[in-house]
């Protein structure tokens, strides 16, 4: 049965075939290798469904923020390769903007001491809207190469009167291994990664800050896997919605 599973990438890239043998082998460890070929069948014909046209113009649905701003970050863009990819990662989708701004107004904290980091920042958009708030620097972190390319389009094309933040950096590479810098950070997560993933860069996290003790948010849309941050001693919960959650590192403290 798993063969025939795997025949559907037959006409995919070396990437898709990677994703698919560590987020197999990953859930198979977890879940055994009946349930993880089941959690497979399922998410290809997950994918599937949303290739059809329908299911497309539906995601055209977020065009607002795009029209207002002339960038690109619609998930109704989105090639059928990245997408496919996304099925093993995290499937993009673009943050509501109004949403955003609340999750910002949360945080207890003076922006401009802080390094803002979006890691599975897709192509961009959540950088774009932190920008308009003064962070020392921000940050994207994004594995699919399709989605990245359009996050670096998208920094260069955007132009706002209210932007306070001119210093974006997008980086193309793995949020599970992300190299966390000794400074104060909000660290924004919209489901980036499946558990195992998230549970290695929890454990990169957790060991930066025991090396250097500091101020370090982790703001979390739509928190799937809340329960990992909660069981971690190294933070304490400090508020959210059904939304979203927001978490503080014990040894730093509030900065505001």
């Amino acid at each position: 049965m798993f063969v025939s599973i795997l025949s559907v990438f037959s006409g995919s890239s070396q990437p898709h075939w990677t994703a698919l043998r560590t987020w197999w082998r990953e859930q198979a460890r977890a879940k055994g290798s009946i349930a993880a070929t089941s959690l497979l069948a399922r998410n290809l014909r997950d994918f599937l469904r949303d290739s059809t046209p329908e299911r497309r113009r539906q995601r055209y649905g977020d065009m607002e923020y795009d029209w207002e701003h002339r960038v690109n970050t619609t998930s109704g863009t989105v090639g059928w390769r990245a997408r496919l990819l996304g099925c093993f990662h995290s499937p993009y989708q673009p943050t509501e903007p109004a949403l955003f701004h609340e999750m910002m107004a949360a945080l207890p904290i003076a922006f401009e001491q802080f390094t803002f980091i979006d890691l599975g920042s897709g192509k961009g958009r959540t950088l774009l809207m932190a920008s308009e708030y003064p962070f020392r620097k921000i940050v994207g972190v994004e594995l699919i190469a399709e989605l990245h390319q359009a996050a670096e389009e998208n920094i260069r094309a955007y132009r706002s009167a209210t932007q306070e933040c001119s210093e974006i950096e997008a980086v193309c590479g793995d949020a599970c291994d992300f190299s966390f810098a000794g400074e104060q950070l909000v660290l924004y997560l919209f489901n980036p990664l499946p558990e195992a993933g998230m549970r290695r860069m929890m454990a990169n996290l957790e060991k930066s800050l025991a090396a250097n003790p500091r101020a370090v948010y982790v703001l979390y849309h739509n928190p799937l896997l809340a329960h990992l941050i909660a069981g971690s001693s190294a933070f304490a919960w400090l508020g959210g919605t059904e939304q979203y959650s927001i978490y503080s590192a014990r040894s730093g403290g509030q900065t505001g």
